[in-house]
């Protein structure tokens, strides 16, 4: 409370006024000249909006009778401090509960009669007054999704400091770019399914059962991405308990939402791996995809690593490929060898390129292109693919091929992890740091051959060997 008064003395009457300088006289003093109070409420930082006296109480029947008028109006409940029904000109009506928020007044819509009944318009009012007690604001703490209140502003340095916003933002700044080598990909997946969601919700309010909704909508149309979003999430609220946004984490999984994730096995066979070599061409819609699968066929080398490669990286003369930590997937980069028939298909690509600095850059040419782009080109043309009696395959699979492809032609199996640079033993990659470029390279020149020849049966022309002429029974053919 806040008390200022006034009286009626004046100059003339200040002595007289003086003579009360004990309490007998101050207390007759005070009876003799009343001092008018005014009195004006300092609200807390969230307090609630309590009825007018007199109110009668709402009930079922009473909420069923309420007629519209010509003007919008409004009725208390004085059974719960600060819920309101509000009854508009079009007979819609709908619960409000009314509370001060940093001494302005706010309302959070609690939802529309009769499908929020009396006795849950109770309930979501109790639990917002719950969440102003702690100092959450009610509107962020997910009680009905049919609010249409202003949020609160937010303040000049960013969201509100315990927003689920807020948390991704600190998340990202201060844990993934610092350890994750590729932080754009959880950047999109808090973007495209957490942040439209809860991204203005208080971190605090969020609950288990919110958690397992969001991830079972995610994995009936993407079980894998539910795991990836489940990992995230978990992470990224251990993140907020480490930092005091948030005291507990919602987070608490039995297992993966999407299921165990079953490893791959799609090998292509002899047959598929002829077809695809001689029709690869004829299969592709675009340009530079049939050179592109080449490369990753004859390399074995992943996507990423060349959809992000420089020409610096490349020695065509010494027929070797630098591959940079920063690209590889395991942060230990390493020199690849490279067959003719690499080098050939690396050189149109060049030409292709058009100058720029990037194996495959994108349209401006100013950076590369996204790694994904070359497993979207291929799942268009598969029905391409499919005419030609080669199966539905990604990018990696051709990768998975070659591998399956060097184990049959015999090659060691230190020597194939080495050509593929998977990930190795700490003690080993400690103490084995030579390079085995001479292995690698017959390997890669073995399994460059063998695919020579697969593509060299009959019924294929090699436009890059010399042509023989041959006669036979009068004609003339080439050979």
């Amino acid at each position: 409370m806040e008390f200022t008064g006034a009286t009626a003395c004046n100059g003339s009457q200040h002595d007289e006024h003086a003579k009360a300088y004990d309490l007998r006289h101050f207390l007759a003093y005070l009876q003799s000249h009343p001092i008018p109070l005014r009195c004006r409420l300092l609200h807390a930082k969230g307090t609630t909006v309590g009825p007018p006296k007199n109110a009668a109480r709402l009930t079922r029947g009473r909420v069923e009778s309420l007629k519209p008028r010509d003007h919008r109006y409004e009725i208390n409940d004085p059974s719960c401090a600060g819920l309101q029904l509000r009854v508009a000109p079009t007979g819609v009506k709908s619960w409000h509960w009314r509370f001060y928020w940093h001494g302005s007044r706010a309302r959070l819509v609690l939802g529309l009669w009769p499908k929020t009944s009396l006795a849950e318009a109770h309930e979501k009012a109790e639990a917002a007054r719950g969440h102003l007690r702690r100092g959450i604001d009610p509107r962020r703490a997910g009680i009905t999704s049919t609010s249409r209140v202003k949020p609160e502003a937010a303040p000049l340095e960013g969201p509100p400091q315990h927003s689920v916003a807020h948390l991704a933002r600190e998340y990202m700044a201060r844990h993934v770019q610092r350890q994750r080598r590729r932080p754009e990909y959880v950047q999109r997946i808090l973007d495209a399914e957490v942040l439209p969601r809860w991204g203005s919700r208080d971190a605090r309010t969020i609950k288990p059962r919110e958690v397992i909704e969001l991830l079972d909508e995610i994995a009936d149309r993407a079980p894998v991405m539910a795991n990836r979003v489940a990992g995230i999430l978990s992470q990224m609220f251990r993140f907020g308990i480490h930092r005091a946004i948030v005291e507990a984490t919602p987070v608490q999984l039995l297992y993966r939402p999407g299921g165990k994730e079953k490893p791959r096995a799609r090998v292509l066979s002899e047959e598929e791996l002829k077809a695809f070599l001689r029709n690869l061409d004829d299969a592709c819609r675009f340009q530079r995809l049939p050179h592109v699968l080449r490369v990753l066929l004859l390399t074995l080398q992943r996507r990423s690593e060349l959809a992000l490669a420089e020409w610096r990286e490349f020695d065509l003369k010494a027929k070797t490929w630098t591959i940079p930590d920063a690209h590889a997937k395991t942060g230990k980069g390493h020199v690849l060898p490279l067959s003719d028939w690499a080098v050939a298909e690396l050189q149109k690509l060049k030409v292709m390129a058009d100058g720029s600095r990037y194996v495959l850059p994108s349209g401006d040419k100013s950076q590369p292109i996204d790694p994904k782009y070359i497993t979207r080109s291929v799942a268009r043309c598969l029905k391409r693919f499919k005419k030609h009696g080669v199966a539905a395959f990604t990018p990696h699979d051709l990768r998975r091929t070659g591998r399956t492809g060097l184990a049959r032609l015999g090659i060691k199996v230190d020597i194939a992890e080495r050509v593929l640079n998977h990930a190795r033993e700490r003690m080993e990659a400690t103490y084995d740091v030579h390079d085995y470029i001479d292995e690698k390279r017959e390997a890669l020149e073995k399994w460059a051959k063998y695919l020579a020849e697969l593509r060299s049966d009959a019924g294929w022309k090699d436009e890059t060997r010399p042509r023989i002429k041959v006669r036979t029974l009068g004609k003339t053919r080439f050979r």
